[in-house]
């Protein structure tokens, strides 16, 4: 079971080019499509989930020619989007139960066994009466899972999803994508380093439409293994570090003072100290290397 992507492009009116001959492939288990905002990642979900179609490129999924066969990649397909609408006055139950009718579900007994599963995965069980536009926003994210599991989906497109969670429901939603991610496809996009790290076993960081990485976390991490140095200075020095040095990121100290992180095959100084490599380094270096070729 694979999903192959080959030269996908598309150009919106306003000439943003979202997709830029795309091309990958992504077999069973967590994927993660690292980038950060505008890089291109919900167009590439969307396209795949057969909402909206490329300018040119293919599509396959377990044998199915997506773009040209789009209901039957949908009978597989289960989509969670950034945000989604719920009916206001219905509790999660019965709108599991309508989603499932809607799926083609038209035995009420198999329906009924089909809700309970999906609202005991999701743990939303015990609040399974509740109002679904009354729940927070992990719980709501939860049901969104519950929603797509109805099919029984062999791929799994979910978009943005802890954005906004608090730490609590950003892992209560993690643990269940984790548990649903042995079984089938799973392409978990986001600008969070850390769900893909804690989730995924295979990445890929995308921006400007374009992949710029595609790696394991793992193989990522350990390719900049003893290229990572740090750095205590005063605020008002970091412009002229930036200058300098190949500056990843930097974050304030309780002092006010800030820690930079720098990449660099050579210690940069005598000053710097040697740090353990991250994701999040892997990601910024992929970006910065990206921004240097395109100036």
């Amino acid at each position: 079971m694979k999903l192959t992507i080959n030269n996908l492009s598309k150009t919106y009116s306003n000439g943003v080019k979202a997709i830029d001959n795309l091309s990958l492939e992504i077999g069973i288990g967590m994927f993660g499509l690292l980038g950060p905002n505008g890089a291109g990642k919900s167009t590439l979900m969307r396209t795949i989930a057969t909402l909206q179609s490329p300018d040119s490129g293919s599509i396959t999924f377990n044998g199915i020619d997506v773009l040209n066969n789009q209901m039957a990649l949908r009978k597989l397909l289960g989509y969670l989007p950034q945000s989604f609408g719920v009916y206001p006055k219905m509790s999660a139950e019965a709108l599991l139960d309508y989603f499932a009718m809607l799926k083609g579900v038209s035995s009420k007994t198999d329906r009924q066994k089909l809700v309970k599963e999906t609202l005991e995965i999701t743990n939303l069980y015990e609040v399974r009466k509740k109002y679904v536009a009354g729940y927070s926003g992990g719980m709501k994210q939860r049901f969104g899972i519950a929603q797509l599991l109805l099919n029984n989906p062999k791929l799994i497109i979910v978009d943005e999803p802890t954005a906004g969670l608090d730490p609590a429901e950003r892992q209560r939603f993690l643990n269940i994508l984790r548990e649903i991610g042995t079984q089938c496809t799973v392409i978990f996009s986001t600008h969070i380093v850390d769900d893909v790290k804690e989730l995924c076993h295979e990445m890929a960081i995308l921006n400007g439409g374009r992949i710029l990485k595609h790696s394991t976390p793992t193989k990522a991490t350990e390719e900049i293994k003893g290229q990572i140095w740090t750095k205590i200075i005063e605020r008002d020095d970091l412009e002229t570090m930036e200058a300098t040095y190949n500056v990843l990121s930097s974050n304030y100290n309780q002092d006010n003072t800030l820690n930079i992180r720098v990449h660099a095959e050579k210690k940069p100084a005598d000053d710097f100290k040697k740090a353990e490599a991250q994701l999040d380094d892997v990601y910024f270096i992929a970006l910065k290397q990206e921004e240097s070729i395109l100036a």
